[in-house]
């Protein structure tokens, strides 16, 4: 048979979608085509796949002319998973293996020159669309084989039927045409669907001695999902408070940890080591608008993506690109980020928690008892200025970090531990989505007021708070689902002036020395 379909699937964002990798050989001048908008990644296989099937020992039928279709033509397709479908398409069109024993089965997997198969990214997101096929579409899941490493995260999803190879041969023999059962190998292996069960470990909050009220608005920002700034001088604890918060969340759903898993591996990043951590992800300052959103062609995930989850921790934040801060406004409302280009659209999750934290001046010391700040009021001015109304006004709260004297830091007991205000938060979280379904920091529109009930005494003083304050209509509901979470913490059915007082104060603009 000259003709050949084999399976495998591209990647477009976090979609893995359907390809049919067609192969046909027919007499003429000797020559290898490879069409169906391939990028150059893709076209290199010619080279990789002709020397792995002639040093496996098998025939390459270099006397004919080879034409290779990817469908559908007008999907992009990169990287070198398509290598494997490749071979064995040119090995099913030359008779040297059943190419109906193929059907049921799809494949991906970048080939060495000596026939080893190496792992691909996306592998994940590959076995999540077969488990979910599209509505209407047939019950009977394809069968997936990867290489060894990429096959381990595919086998995470329960619902997938994943084989792991480690060489094209290993492949072959279970294709041979006959009716002979192909002995079993140590490269093809079943690999079973089991998440690690070990608990993740995160940096424990004992370490962190004082700072009770960053301490406390951490765990207000665990419990409701909420963002949060935080300003003190250099070596006050910012970076270390950042570091643990992600240990204050509720332990991840296998729906979550997928998720997660998935985008990461899109990524390059994904390992067993990290199923089920809530990533914390810290771009240096000097990245760009498109390494935090992301972007590229293909689109590739940026870091609120790779933070789907988890945590965003941008230290020295008024360092950051002007761009590239402007361009977390619209995921930090809405959870997702869609990245156009002239020939595709792709959708990333970003549903995150933005921990910032900066110096108060650029040489840290403004307002600190230890040392006195050197700046003019017009440097602390232009400082502070690199942060535009609209993206404070995103961060539900603003905490200021002092610092410790030596006495303080020496002397002070261990502060309270990660688990115990790790179970006041899930306690909170519960309370939210028995209420609502959803955290306080997603509550949008009417359920804004049906959920965050204020009694009299509130209403009037978060009234004369807004109005003094001159928030705006984002601030006021921020606040709102700020003093929500609070009454969460505190067991209150309804929200009270206490949980509103408190909730104004984590609603402080930055303000420069006079």
């Amino acid at each position: 048979m000259s003709l050949s379909l084999v399976h495998s699937r591209a990647l477009l964002a976090l979609e893995a979608r359907p390809v049919c990798v067609e192969v046909h050989l027919a007499n003429g001048l000797p020559s290898f085509t490879l069409v169906g908008l391939a990028d150059t990644e893709v076209k290199e296989a010619r080279e990789r796949v002709r020397s792995a099937i002639q040093n496996a020992g098998l025939e390459f039928p270099a006397n004919k002319r080879i034409t290779v279709n990817l469908a559908p033509a007008d999907l992009p397709k990169d990287s070198g998973r398509f290598d494997l479908p490749i071979a064995l398409g040119i090995l099913a069109a030359s008779g040297q293996i059943d190419g109906r024993k193929l059907a049921g089965y799809e494949f991906a997997g970048e080939l060495s020159l000596g026939g080893d198969l190496r792992p691909v990214r996306g592998s994940l997101a590959m076995s999540l669309a077969i488990a979910r096929p599209a509505h209407g579409a047939p019950h009977t899941l394809p069968r997936l084989v990867l290489p060894e490493g990429s096959a381990q995260e595919a086998a995470l999803v329960p619902q997938a039927e994943v084989y792991r190879a480690q060489h094209l041969l290993d492949v072959v023999r279970q294709f041979l045409p006959g009716d002979a059962v192909p002995e079993t190998t140590n490269g093809w292996t079943r690999v079973a669907s089991a998440a690690p069960s070990r608990q993740p470990a995160y940096p424990d909050l004992a370490d962190v001695k004082g700072q009770a009220a960053a301490r406390r608005a951490l765990e207000i920002a665990a419990a409701g999902g909420h963002s949060i700034l935080m300003v003190g001088a250099p070596g006050s604890g910012k970076s270390m408070l950042a570091q643990r918060f992600a240990g204050l969340l509720p332990a991840m759903t296998t729906e979550e940890a997928l998720e997660t898993a998935a985008v990461a591996s899109l990524g390059g990043r994904f390992t067993l080591d990290h199923w089920a951590v809530r990533p914390t992800c810290a771009p240096h300052h000097t990245a760009s608008a498109v390494a935090l959103v992301g972007g590229g062609s293909p689109p590739r995930p940026g870091e609120i993506s790779l933070a789907h989850r988890g945590v965003l921790f941008l230290d020295e934040l008024p360092e950051f690109p002007r761009a590239a801060l402007e361009a977390l406004r619209e995921p930090l409302e809405s959870g997702h980020i869609t990245i156009s280009r002239a020939a595709q659209r792709a959708e990333f999750p970003a549903r995150f928690q933005l921990i910032a934290a900066m110096n108060p001046c650029p040489c840290g010391y403004l307002g600190s008892s230890l040392r006195t700040c050197r700046c003019s009021p017009e440097v602390v001015l232009r400082y502070q200025g690199k942060l535009s109304g609209p993206l404070l006004d995103r961060i539900d709260l603003h905490v200021e970090v002092g610092s410790l004297a030596a006495e303080e830091l020496v002397n002070a007991p261990p502060g309270e531990s990660t688990e115990s205000v790790r179970s006041r938060v899930v306690q909170a979280r519960e309370r939210a989505m028995a209420r609502q379904g959803s955290a306080n920091q997603a509550l949008e529109g009417q359920a804004i007021d049906t959920q965050c009930q204020l009694d009299p005494a509130a209403a009037k003083f978060l009234n004369v708070a807004a109005t003094r304050l001159g928030w705006s209509g984002r601030g006021i509901h921020r606040c709102l689902k700020v003093a929500r979470t609070i009454a969460d913490l505190a067991g209150a059915q309804t929200v009270q002036i206490t949980h509103v007082a408190e909730a104004v104060q984590y609603r402080r603009v930055l303000k420069a020395a006079q």
